[in-house]
């Protein structure tokens, strides 16, 4: 018996709005927001760059990796394909050829809940790809289970088809698209006030003093 859900595609972010979220850093949305990051499990396997797009999720449980190949010829330039491994920590659901697939959509990034296989092939495909880590068995064409565009988990974040994904060598950041404009404008702010941070830490200005640190001592018991 099959249980495989489809979903429509989500609607795309602005080009323009990806564009400014690609100039945040998620670390430094990470000074103000405390939800929507992903558990550090989930890290840069290949292609670390910086990289913004429309999530495009997928569930793809156990052996069955077939929904991953409906997904593959549904992405769009700027997707980021965000697949639920159900916790399965045993079996790579995508390798070179699925990457290079999805590179070739014009995606920008591969964001996997579980194993990805075939490093070398992963990194020449030059999509970005975050993951658990590697493995050398693989997934198989059933066809049978799946789901396609619904909510999945991620990282231990719920992850709607349409969300923004923001992503680096630091972590995985999920935004819902009304959040975007806010937290990008937060972010570029403090990152500019950075700059200055920088420079007076370089002549020599004490850390805390620059930041205006103030200790409250309190009085033992």
């Amino acid at each position: 018996m099959s249980c495989i859900t489809l979903g429509p595609l989500p609607q795309a972010i602005a080009p323009p709005l990806l564009s400014r979220l690609l100039q945040a850093e998620p670390a430094t949305i990470g000074h103000f927001r405390d939800d929507g990051f992903m558990d550090p499990g989930v890290r840069a396997i290949a292609g670390a760059a910086r990289r913004a797009g429309t999530a495009v999720t997928v569930r793809c449980d156990g052996l069955d990796g077939s929904i991953l190949h409906h997904a593959l010829g549904q992405l769009r330039p700027g997707d980021v394909l965000v697949v639920d491994r159900g916790g399965d920590a045993a079996i790579a659901c995508i390798g070179g050829a699925s990457a290079l697939a999805a590179a070739l959509r014009g995606a920008a990034g591969i964001v996997v809940d579980g194993l990805v296989t075939d490093l070398q092939e992963l990194r020449e495909a030059g999509i970005a790809v975050w993951a658990r880590g590697l493995a050398a068995r693989t997934t198989r064409a059933i066809g049978r289970s799946g789901s396609f565009c619904a909510p999945v988990q991620c990282g231990g974040v719920t992850v709607h088809a349409g969300d923004a994904i923001l992503a680096d060598e630091n972590g995985v950041l999920v935004l819902p698209p009304a959040d975007i404009e806010e937290a990008t404008h937060r972010a570029l702010e403090l990152q500019r006030r950075e700059i200055d941070t920088l420079a007076r830490l370089r002549r020599g200005e004490p850390y805390p003093q620059i930041l205006g640190t103030v200790l409250h001592h309190g009085q033992g018991a």
